[in-house]
């Protein structure tokens, strides 16, 4: 394909490219030399999950990766170590070897259900910068000035509130800035709330004496409350792991007024397709749960296949809009210890031993709340439950367990 052309197809969707006369010199010369470009995404393994807000960036890394480039996956076992700072209002707890390494076995197995394993090449940063010794590490850090560390802002937030910044903090940049030197990397992509550290890049690699690397920003996707982003601390995440069911059901969830910033971020679908749905939803002419059905659909089919998401999106109709229960759903056995004489128990105790609730007092305020259903019946009082006979729970609008008492 053109330089033109590609041009075109990677700049969609994206929130700043730096700069786009770079980007474009590098995609002809690329082209004139048939010599592919090296776009580089890091991922520090500190949390296990990918969700949909990782996977934007991982499906342009993608359209990279189609359009004959060679994609450079970075897991971070270095870096991960200390803990990106990026919008943390104090220092990370540092995560140990074992614990970073056992999450980016997570990683490399999740990122494939986006990116072509054939084609991508995985790279741990510590190859490089573990091998660095202290006078690389001062000469390293000299390439930069406290000044300029503490325009970031984070960084500058802290130090007005009088928060302590940890040294080892204004190395990550420095080290993830590095990474691009190492790798000679033509393109870095990332969230916009990572300008500050792919720029640390662009500088570190003029410092170095190679041309800098394209810096592609992507928008961060909005969780499903509407309002944060999508982040699992705040569980308002959707999880390419999840299991189709649940996938579904959360997207459902979804306010209307984002429903075209998925479809435009989270999925493949084409653009001149999604205008349409645009005008439907505006016009009157489609009806945001159909839009949102079909959204949910196609979600569920890129991480888990078709099948699944007939069946994912058949449970929703039963359960959601006939009022059935689901066919499936998770069995648990109650020890008699737990019980009373009368084989009764707590609810909010209940909820608590089955995982439905996190604790006795979480389980009261969902009792409160009108949230939780036995055998269909909304229950607004935490009362003790008979489980002589097997008994269906529910709490909120998805989750179901049949629970009987363990012989």
């Amino acid at each position: 394909m053109r330089p033109e052309e590609q041009f075109e197809i990677l700049k969609r969707d994206t929130a700043e490219i730096i700069s786009p006369d770079e980007l474009l010199s590098k995609l002809k010369k690329s082209y004139e030399s048939k010599t592919p470009l090296k776009a580089k995404l890091g991922l520090d393994p500190t949390a296990p999950d990918i969700h949909l807000g990782h996977a934007v960036v991982l499906k342009k890394l993608k359209e990279f990766q189609d359009l004959g480039h060679e994609v450079i996956l970075i897991i971070g076992d270095f870096t991960g170590m200390i803990g990106d700072p990026t919008g943390k209002s104090e220092t990370r707890k540092q995560l140990t070897r074992e614990e970073v390494m056992e999450n980016a076995k997570t990683y490399k197995e999740q990122v494939f259900k986006i990116l072509d394993p054939e084609k991508t090449t995985i790279r741990f940063n510590s190859e490089w910068l573990a091998k660095l010794n202290f006078e690389d590490v001062i000469v390293l850090s000299s390439r930069y000035t406290v000044a300029r560390m503490l325009e970031r802002e984070d960084f500058q937030q802290r130090f007005k509130e009088g928060k302590p910044i940890s040294i080892h903090e204004f190395f990550y940049p420095l080290m993830q800035g590095y990474d691009s030197v190492a790798l000679k990397a033509d393109v870095e992509l990332g969230a916009t709330e990572q300008k500050f550290n792919i720029l640390m890049g662009r500088t570190l690699q003029k410092e170095y004496g190679q041309e800098p690397q394209i810096a592609m920003l992507m928008p961060i996707l909005i969780g499903i409350d509407g309002t944060k982003k999508m982040s699992k601390s705040l569980g308002n995440y959707i999880g390419i792991n999840e299991p189709p069911k649940e996938m579904y059901g959360k997207v459902m969830s979804i306010p209307d007024e984002i429903l075209i910033e998925y479809y435009n971020l989270a999925t493949t679908i084409p653009k001149d397709e999604i205008k349409k749905i645009e005008k439907g939803l505006k016009d009157g002419s489609l009806h945001p749960r159909d839009v949102k059905m079909a959204l949910a659909k196609e979600i569920v089919k890129m991480y888990h296949g078709l099948e699944e998401a007939k069946k994912a999106e058949e449970n929703f109709i039963k359960v959601f809009q006939k009022k059935d229960m689901p066919d499936e759903m998770v069995e648990y056995f109650i020890p008699e210890d737990n019980l009373n004489p009368e084989k009764k128990i707590w609810l909010p105790k209940l909820l608590s031993i089955t995982g439905l609730a996190s604790s006795n007092s979480e389980g009261q305020r969902l009792i409160l709340q009108g949230a939780v259903k036995v055998n269909g019946e909304r229950i607004e009082n935490p009362v003790d439950i008979d489980l002589k006979e097997p008994v269906i729970v529910q709490v909120g609008k998805r989750k179901f367990a049949k629970i009987s008492i363990k012989n």
